[in-house]
């Protein structure tokens, strides 16, 4: 049993000496409609494996968009924000990112949960259907594990500082020559290469992480550079 699975057994078992005590959470609780339009169809029959778990698919970033909206809507108030639970639902950063963890997840998602005659998870998949519930599931399984950036919080601080720099350079009027593309583009790489090295809690082989979003943001747009300065200033205020 991997790390991940073992974290997210020992949390389960401790929800579910914790649930007698919640109140029905979810009881009247109405699921909100999610727009997976951007997403590729993949059928109307039900997938027993995540779709877009590959960060090398094109459809990976935008499941996670849709599948971080989605989840704010229907699953933050018990799971909690960014999938960080408070204790008394299980902690779906730490669902094993493979076709067991996604069995699991498909139950509840289609099936919901009922205890003692009281709803404590609706049933989703009739109503979001599973471009929404794999959506969803990439969202959770690259959350980032805890304390996953912290041996890298200098090194992005010192990029934010490069990029602003370059900013302030673009924003003054200063001509985008060969020495301030090479500087972006090594910010790039540095960004991308510390992405690589983030761990999920889930296993999967890729975190959504603030040096992921960073370096995608860099794209060579207008504005990109403040797009990636703006997600590494949040993405910092909150690791540190």
């Amino acid at each position: 049993m991997n790390a991940g699975k073992t974290r997210f057994t020992a949390i389960l078992i401790g929800a579910a000496i914790a649930m007698p005590s919640m109140v029905a959470a979810h009881g009247d609780v109405t699921p909100q409609a999610m727009d997976t339009t951007a997403l590729p169809d993949i059928g109307e029959e039900w997938l027993e494996e995540n779709p877009w778990r590959s960060s090398e698919e094109d459809s990976w970033a935008t499941a996670i968009e849709i599948g971080a909206s989605g989840y704010n809507s229907n699953c933050a108030r018990c799971h909690g924000l960014g999938a960080v639970s408070g204790g008394l639902a299980p902690d779906l950063r730490y669902l094993e990112a493979e076709i067991d963890g996604d069995e699991w997840y498909l139950e509840r998602f289609q099936l919901g949960m009922t205890q003692n005659g009281i709803t404590k998870m609706p049933a989703f998949g009739e109503l979001l259907g599973q471009k929404a519930a794999w959506a969803i599931r990439t969202y959770l399984e690259t959350r980032p594990d805890d304390g996953a950036l912290d041996d890298h919080v200098g090194a992005l601080n010192e990029i934010k500082d490069q990029l602003i720099a370059n900013a302030d350079m673009v924003a003054g009027g200063s001509k985008i020559d060969a020495d301030f593309a090479d500087q972006s583009a090594t910010m790039k790489a540095k960004l991308a290469e510390i992405a690589a090295t983030v761990e999920t809690g889930s296993g999967a082989p890729m975190a959504d992480s603030v040096a992921s979003r960073a370096a995608m943001a860099l794209d060579g747009s207008t504005g990109s550079l403040k797009n990636a300065v703006d997600i590494l200033k949040v993405g910092l205020s909150v690791a540190e």
